[in-house]
């Protein structure tokens, strides 16, 4: 029986495609093999977000050739979509598929073994208009399923190569996520998180229909979903409907993730940014009205070209005023190919990692003064797997719904299920609770 292995850089979107692949390959008869070991096809799933995502895929790949070189060396994702010839270039490979058609991968590795010669299945990205299904009916992860609903993305944004490598925004039939919603439900899955390369833009190119009314069919149609969780929305689209929605919702988690990137107006202009802070200083009063106690989460760029003391300090100020609950900082890094890469008035990277270091302390204040709220309250998690920081102690990790990550003493049956806890121990990055009772006894994944 042929065996197949894989590796995923980059992003859960990425993650979330490898699962799909895996099930071509499974109904292909193929069973599935760790990447350290000898494999007769290897997939790698490359990310080309930062130059270091492309030379890390470049690492991964000459890794898989000298793993076995009589392997078949598939390369697929956003790299092969951006580099194919620089990909064809490493002795070794064979196939090279980018951000579409994975449909044809193993029509493609049959080929490649009757003719032995590679092939480049890189077409236009920008010219696809069309959303390509991929269905991921379990996860290897067992408590939390992540649901694609759209690709690509039209912002371009002057310090992202995304929309090369993942081409305009394309959204999923709402009928198709409706009914994956459901299988994964039936499946054991008490939460769905949405997911995409810009999640929140779902519906910008369907007639008479937006996210708004996803959300609402998901939880009018979807039978027996306990948690809701969109995995990323810009302040652009949270619109008055969205946040009529989410106030309605009995499933739409108190969480969460809006990048804000700066908190600069100038800089968030060079950024080519869709908002003001105004605007999205005005979204986060209305969100916290309707949510008490709601996480944000965020995504922040420090040093972007041209960044001045001051301008940083509008970002810093208004994260602190702000409240949020984590952020994710990274110092800008040129990303060859895009506009922000040729502005003047790089930043210094020392300058960079100064301002970033102020960041991480912050957000480690912010982190500790969120959770601190929630001390002594009672509050619902689904353990995830056994806490290895500390093995041996029979203690298990799970989430709340506002994002705050919970270890309590527990039990494998008890994997996958909704868990009442009470906080005893708030704190970053991680709260210690005691078990109160098992909510909901539907097990998640059969394990």
């Amino acid at each position: 029986m042929a065996t197949v292995a894989f590796h995923t850089l980059g992003c859960k979107v990425n993650h979330y495609e490898t699962e799909a692949i895996w099930q071509l390959f499974q109904e292909a008869g193929y069973t599935r093999e760790e990447f350290d070991h000898q494999s007769d096809v290897y997939v790698i799933n490359t990310c080309t977000v930062t130059n270091t995502g492309d030379k890390k895929s470049r690492q991964v790949i000459r890794r898989a050739v000298r793993q076995n070189p009589d392997a078949v060396i598939c390369v697929t994702g956003c790299y092969a979509q951006t580099s194919p010839a620089e990909i064809m270039a490493i002795p070794g490979v064979d196939i090279v598929v980018g951000t579409q058609d994975r449909t044809k991968l193993i029509g493609y590795i049959e080929q490649y073994k009757m003719e032995r010669q590679p092939i480049n299945a890189v077409g236009n990205i920008m010219k696809n208009r069309v959303y390509e299904e991929l269905d991921v009916p379990a996860f290897t992860d067992r408590t939390r399923a992540s649901l694609k609903i759209q690709e690509g993305c039209n912002n371009f944004c002057t310090f992202c190569i995304i929309p090369w490598a993942r081409g305009l925004m394309r959204s999923r039939d709402p009928k198709e996520v409706v009914r994956q919603a459901q299988q994964l439900v039936d499946a054991g899955y008490l939460e769905i998180v949405l997911t995409g390369i810009h999640t929140g833009g779902y519906g910008e190119d369907l007639k008479d229909y937006n996210l708004a009314q996803l959300l609402r069919d998901i939880e009018s149609q979807v039978h027996g979903l306990k948690r809701l969780r969109i995995s990323s929305i810009e302040a652009s689209q949270i619109t008055d409907e969205v946040i009529q929605v989410i106030k309605e919702s009995t499933t739409i988690v108190r969480h969460l993730h809006i990048p804000i990137q700066s908190g600069s107006n100038t800089v968030l202009k060079r950024m080519r940014r869709k908002y003001t802070m105004e605007f999205f200083a005005e979204r986060l009063e209305r969100l916290k009205e309707i949510l008490p106690g709601l996480a944000i989460t965020s995504d922040v760029i420090v040093g972007f070209p041209g960044e001045t003391e001051e301008e940083f300090m509008e970002t810093y100020n208004f994260i602190r005023h702000h409240g949020f609950s984590e952020l994710h900082v990274f110092p800008y890094s040129k990303r060859t190919g895009t506009p922000a890469a040729r502005m003047e008035d790089q930043v210094e990277e020392e300058v960079k990692n100064d301002r970033v270091h102020r960041l991480i302390e912050l957000n480690n204040q912010l982190a500790k003064e969120y959770a601190s709220r929630f001390d002594g309250e009672v509050l619902e998690i689904i353990p995830e797997e056994m806490y290895k920081e500390e093995p041996n102690k029979g203690l298990y990790v799970g989430y709340t719904d506002n994002y705050l990550k919970v270890v309590i003493p527990a039990t494998e049956e008890m994997v996958g299920k909704l868990v009442k806890v009470k906080i005893d121990q708030a704190g970053y990055p991680i709260n210690y609770g005691q078990f109160v009772r098992v909510i909901d006894d539907t097990k998640a994944v059969p394990v």
